[in-house]
């Protein structure tokens, strides 16, 4: 008789065949070897069921054994240990919480193993799901970052007040030609083949967002050095009505370079006049203008520029267009990791939202309201948008003002 598999019988089925096994060697005297070849089964099943006592042949239910992890404590503390993410305490060889981890903590807090489906099975009941996790410095102080946020924060936002200044939030950022992060549809096992040039290239941007939304950017080639960046503060101070100007920005080598600080301390004036402000180390959240490097990031990767002048041209386009419709709207900033749908990055201490909220409350010498009207003026055969009320930067009676990089535009809230 052909040889059947009995796993894919019923339980039922399953002891009815056992009993059969051991009635044809016990009542009718053949062999394990004949009972097994007229049964279908395998020698070694019709041994193993002989040698059986009767309350083993009945049918067991099928599934995980329940009760594996009998103590309650032991579940809450395994639950506790996965969510707080304390593999280096526990000196654990995994850098993420994956099921063979799952598998190793499990065994070292209970002493019992299970198999990995177990283990999966395990991790949905205590509600866990796969995520792709943010990186997170070890070098970051979460002391500074509170304290930061409930300190340092308001004292800037008082005395912003108090001398009817503007506040800024500063970064920087580069764009590469050969960014390969994004996703295509395509037939199931086929992967999809872009067109894109195969020469390597990229360009930089520095942008300075003001509380409600307001944006200066500047787009530029080579490295971030202390010139371009007192080439920005410089046109920022011009595009400000001569208020006084708070920017925050992060501890970049360039920001808190000698260069500058001298270029600040030259002037009596312009000290007055300007004021940085640094945030603790390693915490890019707390920076709105990160808001605007990742949607700009997300935009060019949609695209496929040809050359460095197409790719800085496109940046150009992209704030120009996007970014102006967004200043009534702050919420429209918020870090597209912060929202609740996406749990991939929720920091509810200090994420962008609860900055951004605020700022909102308490911008200095403004409240939001309904923007004015965005004056349009004609430099050249290109059009300019001013996204804040008064004219462009740009415009001059002498014509337009360019930077004096080449390679780089200044712009107020839009590209001339």
């Amino acid at each position: 008789m052909k040889r059947m598999d009995p796993r894919t019988l019923s339980p039922d089925a399953q002891e009815d065949l056992r009993r059969r096994v051991v009635y044809s060697i016990r009542h009718d005297k053949l062999t394990p070897s004949a009972a097994a070849r007229l049964h279908g089964v395998s020698r070694q099943s019709a041994a193993k069921w002989n040698g059986a006592v009767a309350s083993a042949l009945a049918s067991k239910k099928r599934g995980p054994k329940p009760g594996l992890l009998v103590d309650p404590d032991d579940e809450r503390a395994i639950k506790r240990m996965i969510r707080d993410g304390c593999r280096d305490r526990l000196r654990l060889p995994f850098a993420l919480w994956s099921r063979e981890a799952v598998i190793e903590l499990i065994a070292w807090r209970t002493g019992r193993r299970v198999s990995l489906s177990t283990a999966g099975r395990y991790l949905r009941r205590w509600g866990f799901t796969p995520q792709k996790p943010t990186r997170r410095a070890y070098e970051r102080d979460d002391a500074a970052v509170k304290a930061w946020l409930k300190e340092r924060y308001p004292t800037i936002r008082a005395e912003a007040k108090a001398q009817n200044a503007r506040i800024f939030w500063g970064d920087e950022m580069g764009l590469r030609s050969d960014d390969q992060i994004g996703r295509s549809y395509a037939p199931r096992g086929k992967t999809p083949t872009v067109a894109a040039t195969g020469k390597r290239f990229g360009c930089s941007m520095i942008s300075a967002l003001r509380n409600l939304g307001e944006l200066r950017f500047k787009v530029f080639t080579g490295r971030f050095v202390a010139d371009t960046f007192i080439d920005f503060l410089s046109r920022l101070l011009r595009s400000t009505g001569g208020r006084k100007l708070f920017l925050i920005v992060n501890s970049h080598p360039v920001h808190k370079a000698k260069k500058v600080s001298a270029w600040l301390a030259a002037d009596t004036q312009r000290s007055d006049r300007i004021e940085l402000f640094f945030l603790p180390g390693y915490a890019p959240e707390l920076n709105p203008d990160e808001c605007v490097n990742q949607d700009t990031k997300q935009a060019m990767r949609k695209r496929r520029p040809r050359d460095q002048r197409q790719m800085m041209g496109e940046v150009r386009s992209h704030l120009v267009q996007v970014v102006p419709s967004r200043k009534t709207s702050p919420d429209a900033l918020r870090d597209p990791v912060d929202e609740p749908q996406n749990a991939r990055h929720r920091d509810r201490g200090c994420g962008v939202e609860r900055i951004l909220r605020m700022m909102r409350r308490s911008a200095p010498g403004s409240t939001p309201s309904t923007p004015p009207r965005r004056p349009n003026c004609r430099q050249a055969g290109r059009v300019c948008g001013s996204v804040a009320a008064g004219t462009c930067v740009n415009r001059s009676t002498s014509g337009p003002r360019r930077s004096s990089n080449s390679a780089g535009v200044w712009a107020h809230g839009a590209c001339c």
